[in-house]
């Protein structure tokens, strides 16, 4: 075959196109595992620091089967549809959220240390600036207290939207509450200036107006979602 011809240029192209595809492919296949494992580990992390309990990828799964003594699915009206724990574990917030709210099935996992007692612990997902954000919620078993709070972000801007991710935005979520005095669910307000002393809000971001927004809005719309579990826990 003519070496110079396009007819050549074409078959060499075709050929280099398919190999490393199939090489890519390979790749990604033997990969995945591997990936699913880390983010797997990722979230039990997470779900640990929500009430404050220090992992690492090496130890995670340990403490996770230490401390979290159950996990279970309810629906919006508050009833346990499943007891498996896996089933609870591998729910994607994101597919649920997209569904009308009577078809969600809502993880709850429980935690419980001596010392500390029992918590509960939420997850929620949202939309910053940028990306989604998302995080754990944990409660104290009278449902509407918080007793800490993890929050990340996929790319949310450096110095600004970023710093929900910091202790030092999440640790005065502790003692919050998401219920007023008269049993009607609040959420958390956003507040521009100190939410010091306001048991329904908590401070915004400095400079990171959007990404405060979204947080309020994700706090509202999943802890919502768990009103009528979190009401029939008192």
């Amino acid at each position: 075959m003519n070496t110079q011809s396009n007819t050549y240029t074409f078959l060499y192209a075709s050929i280099l196109v398919v190999v490393v595809a199939a090489v890519l492919s390979f790749t990604a296949l033997q990969l995945k595992p591997r990936q699913n494992k880390n983010r797997e580990i990722e979230k039990k992390q997470y779900i640990l620091k929500a009430v404050d309990i220090s992992s690492t990828p090496e130890d995670a799964e340990a403490l996770y089967k230490k401390y979290i003594e159950k996990a279970f699915l309810v629906n919006s009206q508050g009833k346990t549809i499943s007891e498996d724990m896996d089933k609870a574990f591998e729910v994607d917030l994101k597919v649920e959220n997209a569904k009308a709210l009577k078809n969600r099935e809502l993880p709850v996992f429980i935690f419980e240390k001596e010392g500390v007692g029992e918590k509960i612990i939420l997850p929620i997902r949202g939309k910053g600036m940028w990306g989604p954000i998302w995080g754990f919620i944990s409660m104290d078993t009278d449902g509407k207290t918080i007793y800490g709070a993890i929050f990340d972000h996929k790319g949310e801007t450096p110095g600004l939207g970023a710093e929900i991710a910091k202790p030092a935005f999440q640790k005065p979520f502790a003692g919050k509450q998401i219920f007023d005095e008269q049993g009607t669910f609040t959420s958390l307000a956003l507040r521009k200036g100190t939410a010091s002393g306001h048991v329904h809000q908590f401070d915004a971001v400095s400079g990171g107006t959007v990404t405060s927004k979204g947080l309020e809005k994700m706090l509202r719309d999943n802890l919502g979602s768990y009103e009528k579990f979190l009401k029939s826990l008192n």
